[in-house]
């Protein structure tokens, strides 16, 4: 159990950090943690009038691959799917521009290096 309750709070840290970038660089929160039967949203932001979904890797070091190489084709069908169930549940963005997001983090979980991809795929590549 404490295995569970670490990686957790590794997991809540690293998804502050990356909120916390974000708003730094402007954008605004609409939701974390946006649970649905598919999967989860890590954070859903407003970039301008773009709907931003945001999916947080963490991988303690970098030299065993970035956290955007555990984003395979799988996750991003969930991603997707979730995507359109927040849509879905969330009328007033039903017109939005939508583009999917992966921060990449590593380091110390507590101040992680973090790494921004911006539209790093897209809903009908999937």
């Amino acid at each position: 159990m404490p295995l569970v309750a670490d990686r957790r709070n590794r997991g809540a840290a690293v998804e502050a950090a990356a909120r916390q970038h974000l708003l730094q660089a402007g954008l605004r929160e609409v939701a974390a943690n946006a649970s649905y039967r598919f999967g989860e949203l890590d954070l859903v932001m407003l970039d301008g009038a773009a709907l931003v979904f945001v999916e947080v890797r963490y991988r303690r070091d970098a030299r065993f691959g970035g956290g955007a190489g555990s984003v395979d084709v799988h996750k991003r069908r969930k991603l997707v799917q979730a995507a359109l169930a927040f849509l879905a549940s969330h009328r007033q963005y039903a017109q939005a521009a939508c583009r999917f997001d992966v921060i990449e983090a590593d380091g110390d979980p507590q101040a992680p290096r973090l790494h921004w991809l911006r539209d790093a795929f897209r809903a009908d590549d999937v």
